[in-house]
C-alpha cells in the first residue's frame, strides 16, 4: 500500500527552523513525524547561533534537503519574517510535487494518524477546488498534561496545501492564504500536537525574549520585558483540561524525562463574562462563533 502511495502522489514537507538547540525546540520530533508520509522534506536552517544543522543533520534521513537562510533583521513586527522564511522554505519543494505538507518546529503529529493523511491527499489529489487539508489541534501548556480549551487557542489549521505559487504564508505563518482570499479546505481526520508551550518557566522566559523580536521589535514595552527576570509565570492563563490521549512515539524521550517544574491549578476559569458565555456555548455546540480563520470549509 505504501508503494501505491508514493507512485500515485507525490508530496514535500517543508518547515523553517533557527536557533533550535539554544529554544529548545521539538524540531526533530516534528520532522520524525512528517517524514513516513513525504517524499522529501525541505528544511530551511536560518542563521542560527548553536548547533540547530548538526541537530538536523543527526536525524540522517535521505529524504532530508537542507537550505540555508539569512533571516531579515528588518522584518521585526507582527512575525513577518516567519512567513517570508516560510515561503522560502516552500519555493525549495519539488515542482512535481501535488500537495506541500507544513510543519512547524514545535508541532508533532500523532502516528496514528500517517494512514488518514496519504488517504485523504490522495482522495482529493485531482479535485483542484481543494486548495488545503485542514487539521484538528491540541495546545499543550505548561505540562504535557494539560492543553489549552479556551478561545485563545485556534483549533483547527491548513497544514496540507495545494503546490501553487500563488498560495503564500499569511501574516506569521500561521496558515496560508492566496493574496488576501482564504484557501478552500478539507476537513481531514487528523490531529497537530503544538507543544511550544511546555518548558520550565525559565527556558520559556528565554525563549520569549529570544523570538520576540520578531514580534514587537523595538516597541517599548517588548524592551522592557526584555529587562525582566528569566521566569516566565504559567498561571496567566483563561482555561486548560486535562490531556487524557497518548503522546506520538517520536516525543517518548521527551515526555519521559517528566513534566517541568509547573504547577497550575486547572479547576480555576479565569474569564469575563462575555468570553465565559462564548466558552460554554462553545462546549454545548462545538461551535466556536467570530473565529479568526485563514480557511474556507467546502
Amino acid at each position: 500500500m505504501q508503494k501505491d502511495y508514493f507512485c500515485a502522489m507525490k508530496m514535500s514537507g517543508f518547515t523553517i527552523i533557527r536557533n533550535a538547540v539554544l529554544n529548545d525546540y521539538p524540531v526533530v520530533e516534528a520532522i520524525l513525524s512528517v517524514l513516513p508520509v513525504v517524499d522529501e522534506m525541505i528544511v530551511s536552517i536560518g542563521d542560527s547561533e548553536d548547533e540547530t544543522e548538526a541537530l538536523i543533520l543527526s536525524i540522517g534521513n535521505p529524504k532530508i534537503k537542507i537550505i540555508h537562510s539569512v533571516w531579515d533583521p528588518e522584518l521585526k513586527k507582527g512575525g513577518k519574517v516567519l512567513a517570508v522564511e516560510t515561503d522560502k522554505a516552500k519555493a525549495a519543494c519539488a515542482p512535481d510535487s501535488d500537495w506541500l505538507f507544513y510543519i512547524q518546529a514545535d508541532e508533532v503529529i500523532p502516528e496514528q494518524y500517517q494512514a488518514a493523511i496519504r488517504d485523504a491527499a490522495l482522495m482529493y489529489k485531482d479535485n483542484k477546488k481543494v486548495e488545503g487539508l485542514l487539521f484538528h489541534y491540541l495546545h499543550f501548556y505548561g505540562t504535557y498534561d494539560y492543553v489549552g480549551d479556551s478561545r485563545k487557542w485556534y483549533t483547527k489549521e491548513a497544514r496540507i496545501i495545494r503546490n501553487d505559487k500563488t498560495i503564500t504564508a499569511f501574516r506569521d505563518a500561521q496558515g496560508f492564504r492566496k493574496g488576501n482570499t482564504r484557501l478552500n479546505v478539507k476537513q481531514i481526520p487528523a490531529w497537530v500536537f503544538h507543544y511550544g508551550w511546555v518548558k520550565s518557566p525559565e527556558l520559556m522566559k528565554r525563549k520569549l525574549k529570544n523570538t520576540g523580536v520578531f514580534w514587537h521589535g523595538e516597541e517599548a514595552g517588548f524592551q522592557e520585558f526584555l529587562k525582566t527576570e528569566d521566569f516566565f509565570d504559567y498561571n496567566d492563563f483563561d482555561s486548560l483540561k486535562k490531556f487524557l490521549g497518548k503522546h506520538p512515539a517520536v516525543m517518548k524521550e521527551r515526555v519521559s524525562k517528566g513534566n517541568p517544574a509547573v504547577q497550575l491549578d486547572i479547576t480555576q476559569k479565569k474569564f469575563s463574562l462575555k468570553k465565559r458565555l462564548l466558552y460554554w456555548f462553545e462546549k454545548k455546540t462545538g461551535i466556536r462563533p467570530f473565529s479568526f480563520r485563514n480557511y474556507r470549509i467546502i
